[in-house]
């Protein structure tokens, strides 16, 4: 297998099937092109995403995480393309409960009430495959990251303020760490990267594992 790959011994470009900003951004901070996969649409990837009867947090998201790299695989064959292809999911884990995306305002709300002055888990599963053209199994790795956070109380004005301009309905448990909610976590422990959408080290040891 040869790869372009840049001086950190990364891929120099991968495409990523996922339509998630940050973890766009994460890619690209550690110096990768990235390439947009759109192997789903909305609603096959909401269906893609459905919790069965008593899943545990872990073997969720790590399933989801599986079949949505699947999906990614059949699109890069499908398109005749060739290279890296990632694909990751993130889930709030309250105390064995997946806390998902919020569909509604009320929804939010509760989930953020859920999730003050207590402490909870992030866990993000990453798996990276690499496709060639008419590859029958392509090499695929997959590894979940955890981290823990704990938030301190939440001024109720400010919930609602944050609800009300939108900021929760795309992310898991409602909240995203990197925006203005960070000032009430009180600690982390793990990975920040991670609690975004994709843990950095662990991404970049898996696809150097890969290149090896």
């Amino acid at each position: 297998m040869q790869v372009d790959t840049l001086p950190s011994g990364l891929p120099k470009s991968i495409w990523l099937a996922s339509r998630s900003p940050r973890r766009r951004e994460l890619l690209e901070q550690l110096g990768i092109q990235v390439q947009l996969l759109i192997a789903q649409t909305p609603e096959d990837a909401e269906a893609l995403e459905a919790l069965r009867p008593g899943e545990a947090p872990l073997d969720y998201v790590a399933r989801v995480t599986r079949l949505k790299l699947d999906q990614g695989i059949s699109a890069m064959q499908q398109q005749n393309l060739t290279g890296w292809v990632l694909t990751a999911d993130t889930t709030v884990d309250l105390h064995g409960e997946v806390l998902g995306k919020p569909e509604t305002p009320l929804q939010a709300m509760q989930m953020l009430n859920r999730l003050q002055s207590t402490l909870h888990r992030v866990h993000t599963s990453v798996a990276v495959a690499f496709v060639q053209h008419k590859q029958v199994s392509p090499l695929i790795r997959q590894t979940t990251q955890t981290s823990e956070v704990e938030f301190d109380h939440i001024p109720e004005e400010f919930t609602k303020a944050y609800v009300a301009a939108g900021t929760p309905f795309d992310k898991a448990g409602g909240y995203g760490i990197q925006s203005e909610i960070g000032q009430f976590v009180r600690r982390i422990s793990g990975s920040y990267s991670g609690i975004m959408g994709l843990p950095v080290y662990e991404t970049s040891m898996l696809l150097r594992d890969n290149n090896r």
